[in-house]
């Protein structure tokens, strides 16, 4: 195993600070909970309490929070596109209507109110695979049109996971973050709105709710634990799923906010790299890693902010140690479940269990006997075909074996 790790960049405040409110907050959670708990199709996601493998890394205990069922698109992502989408109709509506933004549901659109605005509108992103899905799911639900861009290696059960929902998909040469500018590009041309799960100089207020919505995982996870967690590790990206968790442990938790690592694809580790440098940095090239939903080469800005102020370490990992993990979680240890874990699922606890077995690294995260250790599985089979070369077996017969 490949392991990269970086100390974060600052000692953590013990309160949450003010200057983080406007974007990530417990009561703008309790926002978009309620309104995504009204959505067709909700229910909270299992927290699997992993006691064989805790005991096998030397830890007191690992939480696994499985989204692998969220909604029936199979990730956490779920929640954050499709409550972007919904927030960005709702406020086109309140503009063509004069009404108040907040006297507009989702159900409202679900039954199909105002579709002669929301007909008119069409969304767009860049995609690894799950936020395209999500958005154009969320798309779907609402009535909205949807076009989405994937880039040269995202696969083609993804690209038709995503048309499924009705979206135009189109493909781009290059790497995530060329999509993305291409995404950008189209859509000024056309009059589209962007839903990314990313933000750079004057766009936030989009992925800001991305990360609002994300935020109904962590505050799922954080009530299933039977304590709170002594460490967090969670998948990195561009941020915003990990600035999302932090945010909310941090503000919650307050002085017992867990140690928090952030963990990316060696192949893919721009926030590690940013940590490093003390700012944010790219990563070029064509990030080739079967992580995919991780493959990204640029830090959201408004995650760094939060990121920059509350990691405790950063750290990278290979393929191999995700494939590894995908079969351990297929065919785990005496006692546990088996879970079907997509390759951006795993991160977060390659990362744990690589810091547990490593000496100076657990001395360095307190990391140990006592742990109580929370990591979220992102993902389920949301490329079948590649989780079954990878793990030797389809989800469904994985999921069979569940007593």
């Amino acid at each position: 195993m490949t392991c990269l790790c970086t100390p974060g960049l600052t000692r953590r405040a013990a309160d949450y600070p003010a200057e983080f409110l406007p974007l990530q907050s417990l009561a703008a959670g309790r926002k978009a909970a309620a309104e995504i708990a009204a959505w067709p199709g909700f229910a909270a996601t299992p927290l699997h309490d992993l006691k064989g493998l805790a005991a096998t890394a030397g830890l007191g205990s690992v939480y696994y929070k499985d989204e692998g069922g969220r909604f029936g698109l199979g990730s956490f992502k779920a929640l954050g596109g499709a409550y972007a989408v919904f927030r960005l109709l709702q406020d086109r509506i309140a503009e063509a209507t004069g009404t108040a933004p907040d006297s507009i549901t989702g159900t409202d659109l679900i039954a199909g109110r105002h579709a002669q605005i929301v007909r008119d509108i069409t969304v767009t992103c860049a995609t690894d695979g799950n936020h395209g899905r999500s958005v154009a799911w969320g798309a779907s639900l609402f009535g909205c049109r949807c076009v989405i861009y994937i880039h040269a290696l995202v696969s083609d059960g993804r690209r038709d996971a995503i048309a499924a929902y009705g979206a135009e998909v189109v493909r781009t040469a290059g790497n995530y973050d060329d999509s993305v500018r291409q995404a950008q590009a189209d859509a000024g041309r056309n009059g589209w709105f962007v839903v990314s799960d990313t933000s750079y100089p004057g766009y936030e207020d989009v992925p800001r709710n991305v990360m609002q919505g994300y935020g109904v995982m962590a505050a799922e996870a954080l009530a299933q634990c039977p304590a709170p967690p002594t460490h967090i590790f969670v998948q990195g990206g561009v941020g915003g799923l990990a600035a999302a968790v932090l945010a909310h442990a941090w503000e919650k938790l307050e002085a017992g906010c867990p140690r928090f690592v952030v963990v990316e694809p060696d192949r893919a580790d721009c926030l590690r790299r940013s940590a490093e440098a003390g700012h944010p940095v790219a990563v070029t090239g064509d990030l080739d890693t079967i992580m995919a939903g991780l493959a990204c080469g640029e830090v959201s800005l408004i995650a760094w902010k939060i990121l920059a102020a509350g990691a405790d370490a950063f750290m990278a990992v290979d393929d191999d140690s995700a494939a590894a993990l995908m079969r351990l979680l297929a065919t785990p240890a005496a006692g546990d479940p088996p879970v079907v874990a997509g390759e951006s699922a795993v991160a977060g606890l390659a990362g744990a269990l690589a810091a547990a077995a490593d000496p100076a690294l657990a001395a360095h995260l307190a990391l140990g006997p006592q742990s109580r250790v929370l990591v979220f599985g992102t993902e389920g089979a949301t490329d079948p075909a590649l989780y079954q070369q990878i793990v030797g077996r389809s989800a469904t017969a994985v999921l069979q074996t569940r007593a």
